[in-house]
């Protein structure tokens, strides 16, 4: 099933093939999703399976060059009976378009707010009347309902959608933007239909990031079990070497209007956003759990425990164990060390926990705030010292040789996490941990490791593994009654003890004849994970370099079946992943895209294409993007959405 795309941005897309293109709603997309009557059936769900979707090829170009998805659920009832329910997808918005702001006008999808909520314009541009910038990155997205919701212009049910943008690609004028913008962060009201759990977008608020300082590079999400939205800052500034880092520099500019004011322990840490009946939200940045390139948190079911996601070059696993349950303003931060028992196949281990240190939020926040230069806690070398004063330790896939000012371990220890990690033993030869979700019922956490090389292959961290640069997915068994490595008990039933590849991709010996460098039939640099109870199944999104167009998955861990639910456009990478369960008695896939057309193209002097991914596909498909996905200024926006299709029952 193809999604046809009409030359306007402000058109929304065709929900089913042949299905004409819906109304629009004021200056915004909308449209009706699709859930048959016989959803609402009666009899009790059985089994229920996904049916894979083939990956579409240029000979339908223009499924390549939209969000495709041709995918269904096979449903089984107590009585016997079976039924196929096909799968689409809606979009709430393309970024830039106008959305309704619930006070009867509108606001730009994704725009870009100073510290003040005064509207970033991008000065590249050559219209008189300089354009507001947007996101052409939507990511982390959560759903949820708030007790007692009331917002005007709903009909049916209020719930809501937190939406986080990580950056945006570029500027009018093609100049390189990534970090150079404070990310925005949005709540959505969406109004769900009682009888056909249809979304539509209702009103849309940007909240003030402000009281967190602004926000740096938000990537992947996830929601709380006390149903808050937790945010992420990954790649946090290297304090070392800000003077010359002109992605900060150009963050504080914009954030700030001086580009020497924002200071770089602020950033690089855990913010939480808290939805209210009205549909506002306010938001607070938690600073004791370590400053890492935090990508997707996933809290356990005791309310305490936090795996996270740590998307670095000799990045480490890290958990954090909160003092009360839903309270992370206080608690012990560990990272895991890495006691190999197998290599091949991406390979398996024993884990052990070392502490960091235990912190409140307040004081490490006041300690960043007083801290002038990296140099009055760390001093770090880049080349050898010949000093014994010094440890050589692994950071972002060159060695560093540091010491730590004394007096400053606890202050090291949370805001140059990183660095500490290492020099503490913790096993930091992980390449891009990405997205961490939870299987309650197994006690088993998945997660993402984008790519599997250099740093996993050399023994960094004691990690020596053997695996295909498509990566993979670990799975991770927790227990309790475990010590740390001073043999003080850590107090949680949910620590990882073993770790071991669940899935892994395949590379590919030569490009095949679209040019995918890995088999488009597996997973390739796994990034977004989400976890369904119901389903059993376990959603993967992919942020590859590996498959021209990227897809999202839907991996059943009973019966070990892979089926391919919906493929991106090419350039694009699949984001905002969140399965939810239950909301109302509808269940829900919550996926988006961002930065469709982000070509991955080697060429000569002369501009001419001669290699790269996408070499094969470019020329046909760059014009369709354009035409699918460009504002009047001819900027790309990516889409914030949902899988329509799934029964009721389910």
């Amino acid at each position: 099933m193809t999604q046809a795309i009409d030359t306007s941005r402000r058109q929304t897309l065709k929900l089913l093939a042949g299905a004409p293109l819906l109304p629009l709603a004021g200056s915004f997309a909308a449209g009706a999703v699709f859930l048959p009557e016989t959803a609402q059936a009666t009899a009790a769900v059985k089994a229920a399976k996904f049916v894979s979707m083939a990956a579409p090829g240029l000979e339908d170009a223009a499924a390549m060059a939209t969000t495709t998805v041709g995918s269904s659920m096979a449903v089984t009832y107590a009585d016997g009976t079976r039924q196929d329910f096909k799968l689409g997808y809606k979009p709430f918005f393309v970024t830039g378009a106008e959305v309704p702001d619930g006070k009867g006008g509108t606001v730009i999808a994704g725009g870009y707010y100073d510290i003040g909520g005064k509207p970033i314009l991008d000065p590249s541009s050559s219209e008189a009347q300089k354009p507001q910038f947007f996101s052409d990155c939507p990511d982390g997205t959560s759903l949820l309902k708030i007790k007692g919701a009331k917002v005007d212009g709903v009909a049916g049910n209020a719930v809501f959608a937190v939406v986080q943008f990580e950056y945006t690609t570029a500027d009018s004028a093609g100049g390189d933007m990534y970090g150079k913008l404070p990310s925005p962060i949005a709540v959505l009201t969406l109004d769900q239909g009682k009888k056909t759990g249809a979304l539509k977008l209702v009103k849309y608020f940007n909240v003030d990031t402000a009281p967190a300082h602004g926000l740096w590079i938000t990537c992947g999400a996830s929601l709380s079990p006390w149903n808050t939205h937790l945010s992420s800052e990954e790649y946090e500034p290297d304090a070392t070497k800000i003077a010359s880092d002109e992605e900060f520099r150009g963050f504080s500019r914009n954030l700030f209007g001086d580009p020497e004011k924002a200071n770089p322990y602020l950033y690089g840490h855990l913010p939480e956003v808290t939805v209210h009946a009205d549909g506002t939200g306010t938001i607070k940045k938690h600073f004791c759990l370590g400053r890492i390139s935090h990508e997707l948190v996933q809290v356990m079911p005791d309310e305490r425990t936090v795996l996270m996601g740590d998307d670095a070059t000799n990045g480490g696993l890290f958990m954090f164990v909160a003092d009360k349950k839903r309270d992370l303003s206080a608690g012990t931060l560990y990272v895991a060390k890495w006691h190999q028992k197998t290599a091949e196949k991406g390979g398996s281990a024993a884990l052990s926990w070392i502490k960091l240190g235990h912190a409140t939020s307040d004081e490490i926040e006041a300690i960043a705030s007083q801290v002038k230069s990296s140099a009055d806690i760390i001093d770090v070398k880049w080349e050898d010292p010949k000093d014994p004063g010094y440890t050589k330790i692994p950071y972002s896939g060159k060695p560093n040789w540091v010491k730590i000012v004394p007096g400053q371990e606890k202050a090291v220890a949370f805001l140059e996490t990183h660095r500490y990690a290492a020099l503490k033993g913790g096993s930091l030869g992980f390449t891009k941990m990405e997205g961490t979700t939870v299987n309650v019922k197994d006690k088993t956490a998945y997660s993402a490791m984008s790519y599997i090389k250099k740093e996993m292959t050399n023994g960094s961290g004691g990690i020596s593994v053997k695996g295909p640069s498509a990566g993979a997915i670990y799975a991770l068994k927790m227990t309790g009654h475990q010590k740390d490595d001073a043999g003080a008990a850590i107090h949680s039933e949910w620590v990882p003890v073993t770790m071991a590849a669940e899935l892994i991709g395949e590379d590919l010996k030569s490009a095949d004849a679209l040019g995918n460098l890995a088999n488009p039939d597996k997973i390739a640099n796994p990034d977004n994970l989400k976890f369904s109870e119901k389903l059993r199944t376990l959603f993967i999104g992919e942020d590859s370099g590996l498959h021209v167009n990227n897809y999202l998955w839907a991996y059943n861990v009973d019966t070990k079946q892979l089926s391919r639910l919906l493929s991106t456009p090419a350039g694009a990478e699949s984001t905002g992943l969140h399965a939810v369960d239950e909301i109302n008695g509808f269940t829900y896939v919550m996926t988006n895209f961002q930065h469709a057309g982000d070509w991955e193209l080697e060429k000569d002097a002369n501009g001419t294409v001669t290699g790269g991914l996408h070499a094969k596909v470019y020329e046909k498909l760059s014009p369709m993007i354009k035409a699918n996905y460009a504002d009047s200024h001819g900027k790309l926006g990516g889409a914030v959405g949902y899988l329509t299709g799934m029964p009721a029952t389910v």
